[in-house]
């Protein structure tokens, strides 16, 4: 009787192990938590960090490999950090191009490069200019457990370089105030492989 559970438990664990090493294609979605970069204040020539919030994201995925892995995804993506009196709202595509490794079992670790483009910008009270670049590239590093169609992963997202925006004033003329839009933030997520 031992035997017979031990064996079941091994091919159930088994399953869900090789369920995960097939290529497939899939859906996402899952909250970030983080901030945008640090918001310069040129009436008091100072810098003033953001309080972090919490965003949310719903995407589209691809797999493709067994024990190593290419995962590219695409990824609708809404961030707000508060600053004192104002907070900026960003809504991005973000689309990570992942390299991956099946660690054991359902275990997964992966990085790679993120492929950044702003849709928009909203800061309460003031009107910014364009962002300097529309499209930047961050760096994704992360884990993740997969069972069987579903999978749960946890990855930290950076941009590389600064991007900034700046405050255009009541005359239409841009002033010296200006926020860096590089994402640095915790993202949950949770998949469906179709």
């Amino acid at each position: 009787m031992k035997k017979t559970i031990l064996t079941a438990i091994l091919a159930l664990i088994g399953g869900i192990a090789m369920a995960q090493t097939e290529p497939g294609f899939g859906i996402k979605a899952g909250l970030n938590y983080g901030a945008n970069g640090d918001y310069f204040d040129a009436a008091e020539d100072a810098y003033k960090n953001p309080d972090g919030n919490v965003g949310y994201h719903v995407g589209v995925f691809g797999k493709f490999g067994d024990k190593i892995y290419f995962r590219p995804e695409l990824v609708y993506t809404k961030t707000k950090s508060d600053y004192e009196n104002n907070s900026l709202d960003m809504s991005k595509l973000d689309a990570p191009l992942l390299v991956g490794f099946n660690v054991i079992g359902p275990l997964t670790v992966f990085a790679g490069p993120s492929l950044q483009y702003i849709l928009d910008t909203d800061y309460d009270g003031i009107t910014f200019g364009d962002v300097k670049n529309d499209f930047t590239v961050g760096l994704n590093i992360g884990a993740g457990v997969n069972l069987g169609k579903i999978g749960i992963d946890l990855r930290y997202e950076r941009g590389f370089s600064k991007n900034e925006i700046t405050a255009i004033n009541n005359n239409n003329i841009l002033s010296a105030d200006r926020i860096d839009t590089r994402p640095d933030q915790i993202i949950l997520s949770l998949s469906l492989k179709i």
